[in-house]
């Protein structure tokens, strides 16, 4: 997904230049906002806060 979603077609000037955004696009945005077919298709905070809410219950 990473290569579909931010590479394909993107030329970057430095190798700091794709660190930082591949970096940018792993943490914050893959890791906390892309739903996951693993996780009932949820975000990973959508899927923590249902998982304490659970818990709390």
């Amino acid at each position: 997904m990473l290569k579909k979603e931010l590479i394909q077609g993107r030329r970057f000037q430095t190798k700091k230049q794709a660190y930082t955004e591949i970096y940018r696009y792993i943490e914050f945005f893959y890791n906390r906002k892309r739903i996951h077919g693993s996780i009932d298709y949820l975000s990973p905070i959508e899927y923590a806060e249902k998982f304490d809410e659970v818990i709390s219950a």
